[in-house]
C-alpha cells in the first residue's frame, strides 16, 4: 500500500505545472522513505486557498442537512467554513497531530465546536459512510487508490477534489478558479473536480406497462462505466437502443421509440434506483396515446447455484450519521 499523504506543499513557484512537479517529487520521496502507517507526515502542509474552499462548497451545494468529511483536513478550514456559513456538520482527518490541534482551536474561535470534530487517522481506515459530501486535496495516485472506497458509498454522495481528478472516472463538473495567493503568495489557478456517486444500474431490468388498455412487457439491458450508462430495450423480440440515458446518483432516465400494438410510441422513463428496484414514471406519447403512468422495474433474482449467466451488481451502501 502506498503512503497516505494527507498534506501537500509547494514553495513559491511560477506556475501550477511546476508546483505539481514538486508535489509529485515529494510523493516519490515519501514512497521510498516512509511506511504507510507512519504517524508523522513526511510532506509539509499547504492549505487550500479560501476562495477555492468557498467555490468547492458552492459546487457541492452544501447545506445544514449535509454531513461533510474532509480528507487531509489541514487547519480545518473546509469543515469549519461549511459549518459556519452553511450550518453543515462533519469532521476532518489528518495524520499531523499539530494540524489537528490547530483545527480544534480554529473551530473554537469560529464557534462551531458543536458541529465539527477533527481526528488524527489514516484516511484509508476512516469510515466514510456517514458522509453526504466528501472534500479532498490529495495526490493523483492517492485519489485513484481511494476510488473503490468512494464508489461503495451511498448513491448521491457528492465528492469534491481540489486540483486532482480520479483517473478515468471523469468528473460530472470541472471548473477552474483564478487564485490570487496560491503558491506562497504568488497567483495561480485551481481546478475543482466534482462527482456524484452513481447507483449500480448495470444488468437486466424488467417491467410491464399498460399501453392503450393492453399489458406490454419490457426488458432493458444496461451497461455501466461509473455514471455513464448505455443499453438496449426489448419490446417483444425487437431490440432498440436507448436514447438520452443519464445516471445521476440514484436518479436514472432514458427514452426510446417503439411500435406497440401497431402504433409508434415515444417512451420516456425517469425514476430512482433502490437496490434491485426502480420506481418512477413513464410518459407515453404517440398519435393515439398521451399518458403518464407509474414505472416499477426490477432486476430478476439471481439464478440458483449451478445456473450460468452474468450477475448484475447490487447497491448495499447506506448512511449512519454520527450523533
Amino acid at each position: 500500500m502506498i503512503p497516505v499523504l494527507q498534506s501537500i506543499s509547494c514553495e513559491a513557484v511560477s506556475s501550477a505545472f511546476a508546483c505539481r512537479l514538486i508535489t509529485a517529487a515529494a510523493f516519490l520521496t515519501s514512497f521510498f522513505s516512509a511506511p504507510a502507517w507512519a504517524a508523522e507526515p513526511r510532506v509539509p502542509y499547504v492549505p487550500t486557498p479560501q476562495a477555492v474552499v468557498e467555490r468547492m462548497l458552492e459546487t457541492a451545494k452544501v447545506g445544514p442537512g449535509d454531513y461533510l468529511i474532509d480528507l487531509g483536513s489541514g487547519d480545518g478550514r473546509i469543515v469549519i467554513t461549511a459549518a459556519k456559513k452553511h450550518g453543515t456538520r462533519g469532521f476532518g482527518v489528518d495524520l499531523n497531530p499539530e494540524r489537528i490541534k490547530e483545527s480544534n482551536e480554529n473551530a473554537r474561535l469560529a464557534g462551531v465546536t458543536g458541529k465539527v470534530t477533527f481526528q488524527q487517522r489514516d484516511l484509508f481506515e476512516t469510515d466514510l459512510s456517514p458522509a453526504t459530501v466528501i472534500t479532498m486535496y490529495l495526490l493523483p495516485r492517492v485519489n485513484v487508490d481511494l476510488r473503490p472506497k468512494l464508489l461503495e458509498l451511498a448513491p448521491g454522495t457528492r465528492l469534491v477534489s481540489h486540483d486532482f481528478d480520479m483517473g478515468d472516472w471523469k468528473a460530472d463538473t470541472h471548473v477552474t478558479v483564478d487564485v490570487k495567493n496560491k503558491y506562497g503568495g504568488a497567483p495561480g489557478t485551481s481546478d475543482i473536480f466534482y462527482w456524484v456517486v452513481p447507483a449500480r444500474a448495470a444488468g437486466t431490468w424488467q417491467w410491464q406497462t399498460t399501453v392503450a388498455g393492453k399489458p406490454q412487457a419490457y426488458e432493458v439491458r444496461l451497461e455501466q462505466k461509473y455514471q455513464v450508462i448505455t443499453g438496449s430495450v426489448w419490446v417483444g423480440a425487437r431490440p432498440i437502443t436507448v436514447q438520452g440515458a443519464r445516471l445521476r446518483g440514484a436518479e436514472i432516465q432514458f427514452s426510446f421509440n417503439a411500435d406497440v400494438n401497431g402504433s409508434p410510441i415515444k417512451h420516456e422513463f425517469s425514476g430512482k434506483i433502490g437496490g434491485e428496484q426502480i420506481v418512477g414514471t413513464a410518459i407515453l406519447s404517440g398519435p393515439r396515446i398521451q399518458s403518464q403512468v407509474e414505472w416499477n422495474a426490477r432486476r430478476p433474482a439471481r439464478p440458483a447455484a449451478g445456473h450460468a449467466g452474468p450477475q448484475p451488481a447490487t447497491q448495499t451502501a447506506h448512511r449512519s450519521v454520527p450523533n
